[in-house]
């Protein structure tokens, strides 16, 4: 038995996969809103990338989260911290990444599970910096890096996993450093508290 971590912030519950995300995470990766600026995945690959995300946080205690709006949602996407791909240029480090499905858009709870997921990269992790990327015309995603503090860094990449002339291979980096967060985590009220649980 490993330990797990959940995370309830005042709207949300970040939590480890169940087997019942399974079916709303795949309606999710197939909404062409959704994967506008992704690679789409079908049924497989989205359990297969589930399964994953659950796997890394038995092994690491955190990871990329299940995200559940109780009282609303069981289940709406996902938000979390993983260990950069040693492809990327700018890796070794810690990314932060987001995605929900889209009736659950434009309420803020990226940025409020995000917020709390950097308090754990930050504080128990103690990362020195956690980065965030996206295709350059995510507008969206950008707006909720920048609302969370990060800057955006003035050199531009090809992901590695892509094809250079891909349509979505050009993308934007946007970083936060720990000393920037702390500077600015006096401000941030927004309650959130880090609760260890068995995983079973």
């Amino acid at each position: 038995m490993s330990l797990s971590m959940e995370i309830e912030t005042p709207r949300l519950l970040l939590r480890q996969w169940r087997a019942a995300d399974r079916r709303p995470f795949a309606e999710l990766n197939a909404d062409p809103q959704v994967t506008e600026y992704l690679v789409p995945l079908d049924a497989a690959q989205s359990d297969a990338l589930a399964d994953r995300l659950a796997a890394e946080i038995d092994e690491h205690g955190w990871g990329v989260w299940a995200v559940e709006a109780p009282g609303v949602a069981p289940f709406i996407g996902f938000v979390g911290i993983r260990p950069l791909s040693s492809a990327l240029p700018f890796a070794p480090g810690i990314e932060i990444a987001w995605r929900l499905a889209r009736p659950y858009w434009g309420r803020g709870y990226a940025a409020e599970a995000a917020r709390a997921a950097l308090r754990v990269g930050f504080e128990q992790l103690r990362a020195p910096e956690i980065v965030a990327f996206t295709v350059v015309e995510n507008r969206r995603s950008r707006a909720v890096m920048a609302k969370l503090g990060m800057r955006e860094d003035p050199v531009q990449f090809r992901h590695p996993a892509l094809a250079e002339d891909h349509t979505l291979s050009l993308h934007v980096l946007y970083r936060l450093r720990q000393q920037d967060w702390r500077a600015a985590s006096g401000r941030d009220g927004d309650g959130d508290r880090c609760t260890p649980v068995a995983a079973a």
